[in-house]
Parts: structure tokens; C-alpha cells; sequence
């Protein structure tokens, strides 16, 4: 079953994307047992994500060779340290503030934190992240703090908005993305879209869609 709705989804990615547009599955195991995650590796599956720290640890301890796993919820400083142990990276980085207390604590144990920024597209007051303004004002800052890299931008758009609303904060969080990328000359990534919209996002430029229920029900 979770191998049928796999290539499905995988399928739906092909068709819905570019023809130079890649796009990365990650699979979001929140809340799931810990035996999904060998099922879903064996499937081909390299990227996961949780939401939470102490659910993570205990479920990604002993984890295949070559998983990537994205921390995908908020983090608390309080938890920072235990994040940089067992993530690769965090997408949810939604202050300068965080960002430098990331990159404090990732200079302290020598390692070199990969990082995406969450952008509030939505202006959405129950989901967190920076604003456009505040992420464009420090995003330089950002990409100089030397024990952090900067991947992408991730963003969570709001609950039940229609689907016009929804390309609009797509394609806007795209060319953030675009913009960004070309004044600093580098990658980004752009993390959007999730089971009930990952098409779409990747119709708008999504690279990568972070999918759960589709992938677990």
C-alpha cells in the first residue's frame, strides 16, 4: 500500500513539473511509528521530516545511512542543541535571532548548520515566520553568519484560502526565492506545497513539497 501511494505520488510530481524543474519528495513521518520510516527508505525515499525534537530523537536514533532528515516545526531555543544533533536541516528558521543563536551553538560543536528561512506568506498570525520585509532585510546577515548555511525558503500557507490565493502566495514565495538567489549567486531552494497542494505548488515553482497523509493517511 504505502509503496502504491508513493509512486503515486511521485507520478503526480513528474507530471505537474517543468521539464528542468527538479523536485525532492520529503516524507513527513510526524506522528507516525517509527517502522514507517525503514518502509518508506526502502521506497526510495531519501529526505523526512518531523515537526518535533524529542519525537524525532526518539524515532530517527539509529537511523539507514544516507536519510536526510528536515526539521519542519518550530524550535524553541531550548531545544537548538539537541536539534543540531539530530537534524540536517532546519527548515524553520523564522528570526534573525534564531539564526544566530543556531549559529552560535553550531559553532560550539564545530558543525555547519544547513538551514532554510520560513517566510510568513500568508501574513498568516497562527503560523510563524519572517515577514517578506524582515527576510529581506536580513538575509544578508543571515548568509554571512559563518556556521549556518542558508538552503532555502520554506513557507506554510494558510488554512482555507481558495486556490486563486493560493498561486498568488505560491508564485510570490517563488520569486522571493528567485530574487534572492540572484543577488547573493546561489542555490535556493523553495519548500512548498504539502498533501493537499503539492501539485499546485509545483505548478508555481515548488522544489520541494513536504507530504504526509497522502504518503500515510
Amino acid at each position: 500500500l504505502l509503496k502504491n501511494r508513493i509512486k503515486e505520488v511521485l507520478k503526480n510530481i513528474e507530471s505537474s513539473k517543468a521539464a528542468s524543474q527538479e523536485v525532492k519528495l520529503l516524507a513527513v513521518t510526524k506522528t507516525h511509528p517509527k517502522k514507517v520510516i525503514q518502509k518508506t527508505f526502502d521506497c526510495g525515499i531519501k529526505i523526512f521530516g518531523e515537526n518535533k525534537v524529542q519525537e524525532a530523537e526518539k524515532k530517527y536514533i539509529d537511523r539507514p545511512k544516507g536519510l536526510e532528515l528536515h526539521l519542519i516545526g518550530a524550535l524553541q531555543t531550548n531545544k537548538i542543541n539537541k536539534a543540531l544533533k539530530i537534524f540536517d536541516v532546519i527548515q524553520s528558521v523564522d528570526s534573525l535571532k534564531l539564526a544566530k543563536n543556531i549559529n552560535k551553538r553550531a559553532f560550539a560543536i564545530s558543525k555547519k548548520q544547513r538551514i532554510f528561512c520560513q517566510i510568513n506568506i500568508g501574513k498568516d498570525p497562527q503560523k510563524i515566520g519572517f515577514t517578506v520585509d524582515e527576510f529581506e532585510y536580513h538575509v544578508e546577515e543571515i548568509i554571512n553568519l559563518s556556521s549556518i548555511k542558508l538552503e532555502g525558503i520554506m513557507t506554510i500557507l494558510p488554512n482555507n484560502i481558495d486556490d486563486n490565493k493560493k498561486n498568488q502566495l505560491f508564485t510570490k514565495t517563488k520569486k522571493i526565492t528567485e530574487k534572492t538567489s540572484k543577488m547573493y549567486s546561489m542555490p535556493l531552494e523553495v519548500s512548498m506545497g504539502m498533501s493537499g497542494d503539492y501539485v499546485t505548488a509545483i505548478e508555481k515553482g515548488s522544489t520541494m513539497v513536504r507530504v504526509g497523509s497522502k504518503l500515510y493517511g
